[in-house]
């Protein structure tokens, strides 16, 4: 992994995580110093965060970390759909034996999982896993940010942790355990199940803002 790379891990866990707030403008010193990394490597990840919607370069005023709202959700979750239906059939047919037992052991793992720090932690291993075992550089490239944005807004917005951890761990060991399988249909099934309830998640999100004045329902 090159410094421009471990720059753009650390700032996309922050953007993930919320420690770099939506709304919020940083500058190039700033994250330098927030992440402990160098000018050049600072820079190299900006421009790549930027390219995958994870910031936004607002000349002369500086590095955005963009919006987190329902609509983006929605809109993120119609292309992730998609993209993860196929990368788990890739998964089905391509995994090898390696990626097949790293993939037991992350499925292992979630199992016994039941804090929401540790299953964001899991589940982002098991998306990084899933798109390497789909041997498809292009689609790895267009569904890393969207897993991660999808998340953000997921670990933002969650209210009951228990409870979503339960929902949300028992449709990725589904999609998990069939791609062990390799049942391509069963695994696809899942995948679309698990996007399902984070739309339902969003709306619910969206209802919960409007109930509160913060928020009008979603244009969608």
């Amino acid at each position: 992994m090159t410094k421009a790379d471990e720059a753009y891990v650390l700032l996309a866990d922050m953007i993930e995580t919320g420690r770099l707030e939506p709304g919020t403008f940083h500058t190039e010193v700033g994250l330098v110093e927030e992440v402990g990394l160098g000018r050049t490597p600072m820079r190299e990840a900006v421009q790549r965060l930027d390219r995958d919607h994870l910031v936004r370069i607002r000349p002369g005023r500086g590095i955005e970390i963009p919006s987190n709202s329902v609509d983006e959700q929605l809109r993120r979750l119609e292309v992730r759909r998609a993209m993860e239906a196929l990368a788990v059939a890739l998964a089905c047919e391509r995994a090898t034996s390696a990626q097949l037992a790293g993939i037991q052991a992350l499925t292992e793992e979630l199992d016994d999982i039941h804090e929401l720090d540790d299953y964001a932690r899991v589940v982002r291993a098991t998306h990084g896993m899933l798109c390497k075992a789909a041997h498809n550089e292009y689609l790895a490239d267009a569904m890393t940010p969207l897993q991660g944005l999808s998340r953000r807004f997921w670990l933002a917005h969650v209210v009951d942790g228990p409870e979503e951890v339960l929902s949300g761990k028992r449709l990725h060991l589904q999609m998990l355990r069939s791609i062990l399988a390799r049942d391509a249909e069963a695994a696809q099934q899942a995948s679309l199940q698990l996007n399902d309830y984070l739309v339902r998640f969003a709306l619910n999100v969206a209802t919960r803002n409007a109930r509160v004045g913060r928020l009008g329902a979603p244009h969608y």
